[in-house]
C-alpha cells in the first residue's frame, strides 16, 4: 500500500505530538474581577519552587503600576503592559511584549524562563487575548496558551457577577476557577457563590485559594483531561451559552472542516471561543482543534488520547447562536458528504 505519510510518526495534520502544545513555551492567562486577589495568588505562586523560571506579563489600568511593583523581585522577567485592558485595538502591546521574551530569551538577554503568566487587569476581556495567538502566526509557534484561570472573591463575586458583564465572561471562559478570600467569608456565601460558578461553568474546575494560598501546580499545570479546555456548559444572561456536540463514531474531517467554515463564515464573531478533540477517521491520535471568533488554530493530531473517553467532543461558547441550528449544520453537512 501507497504510505502518503513521511514517516510513522507523521499524519494528515504533520508531526503527532506528546502534548498538544509540543515544544512551545506554556502560558498561563490569570484573569479575575477587580479586587479578587490576583495579584495576591500570582505572588504566593511566584514564591514557590514551581514559580521559578517564570516571566510575567501585567496587564494593569491606571496609570501606575501597582501590580508590577508588587510582583517583579519574584519573576524572572516582568513586563508592564499600561493600557488597562487587552483588547482587539491594543493588544499588539502584549504581541510586542511577548515577542520581546522570546528574543531576548534567545540571545540571553533575560534568564531562561520556562513559562509565562500573563496577570489581565479586572476590567480584561480575556477573549482577545486568546485570539491573540491565533492571529500571529509567529507568537503562537513559539508560545502555547496552557491554562485561562480566573479568580473570584468570595466577597464580592456575586455582586460584580450581578453588575458587570466582564465578571461573567471572564468566569465562563475559565478553564479553571479560583474562589479566593475565604477566609473572609462566611461558608454560607462560599457556598452560594460556589454553585453560581457551577452553572456558569459546570465543566471548570472550582478551587479554594486562603491568602492566596493553593497548590503551584494548579496555577500552571491542567489536570488530566482538563487541557482540552472542554469548559462551560451553560445558559448566560448576555446571550452567551455553551454547549458539547459529542460523537462516539470517527469523523470525517472534510465534513467538520467545512461544517466550521461555515459557522466562521456566518457567525464567526459570535463564535467566542471553541476547543475540542476528535476522533478523526485515518488518524491514529486524537486531533485537537481551536477557535476563536474568525480564526482557526491550526488541528495538532496528538500521539495518545488524555483519558479513557474516545469520543470526539467539541465544546462552543457563544453569543446568541442556537444550539440546535449547530446541531443541525452539522449533521446536514455530514449527511451531503458521505459518498
Amino acid at each position: 500500500m501507497l504510505d502518503l505519510f513521511p514517516s510513522r510518526e507523521a499524519g494528515p495534520f504533520g508531526r503527532r505530538l506528546k502534548r498538544e502544545r509540543g515544544a512551545k513555551i506554556p502560558v498561563t492567562v490569570v484573569t479575575g474581577f477587580l479586587g479578587s486577589g490576583k495579584t495576591t495568588l500570582l505572588q504566593r505562586f511566584l514564591a514557590s519552587p514551581e514559580g521559578q523560571g517564570t516571566a510575567v506579563i501585567i496587564n494593569e489600568f491606571g496609570a501606575v503600576g501597582i501590580d508590577d511593583a508588587l510582583v517583579r523581585d519574584s519573576a524572572e522577567e516582568t513586563v508592564l503592559l499600561g493600557n488597562g485592558c487587552v483588547c482587539c485595538i491594543t493588544r499588539t502591546d502584549l504581541q510586542a511584549a511577548l515577542r520581546r521574551l522570546a528574543f531576548d530569551r534567545e540571545r540571553g538577554a533575560v534568564p531562561p524562563f520556562r513559562r509565562v503568566v500573563i496577570e489581565t487587569s479586572g476590567l480584561a476581556d480575556p477573549g482577545p487575548i486568546l485570539q491573540t495567538f491565533s492571529t500571529d502566526r509567529a507568537l503562537g509557534g513559539e508560545f502555547h496558551i496552557d491554562l485561562v484561570l480566573t479568580v473570584v472573591d468570595a466577597v464580592n463575586g456575586e455582586t460584580a457577577l450581578d453588575s458587570a458583564a466582564e465578571a461573567r465572561k471572564q468566569a465562563i471562559l475559565a478553564d479553571r476557577l479560583v474562589i479566593s478570600k475565604t477566609d473572609l467569608a462566611d461558608a454560607a456565601a462560599v457556598e452560594r457563590l460556589t454553585q453560581r460558578l457551577q452553572k456558569l461553568n459546570p465543566r471548570a474546575t472550582i478551587d479554594i485559594a486562603v491568602k492566596g494560598a493553593l497548590d503551584p501546580q494548579r496555577v500552571i499545570e491542567p489536570a488530566a483531561g482538563e487541557r482540552s479546555g472542554f469548559v462551560a456548559e451553560a445558559a448566560h444572561s448576555d446571550g452567551i451559552a455553551s454547549f458539547v456536540i459529542a460523537q462516539d463514531k470517527p469523523i470525517e474531517w472534510l465534513a467538520f472542516a467545512r461544517t466550521m467554515e461555515t459557522l466562521i463564515g456566518l457567525r464567526g464573531a459570535d463564535l467566542l471561543r471553541v476547543k475540542g478533540i476528535l476522533d478523526v477517521a485515518g488518524c491514529r491520535g486524537p486531533v485537537v482543534v481551536q477557535y476563536v471568533q474568525h480564526l482557526a488554530h491550526p488541528p495538532v493530531e496528538l500521539e495518545s488520547w488524555p483519558d479513557q473517553n474516545r469520543n470526539s467532543r467539541v465544546v462552543f461558547i457563544t453569543r446568541n447562536i442556537a444550539e440546535r441550528d449547530v446541531r443541525a449544520l452539522f449533521a446536514t453537512v455530514q449527511a451531503l458528504a458521505k459518498p
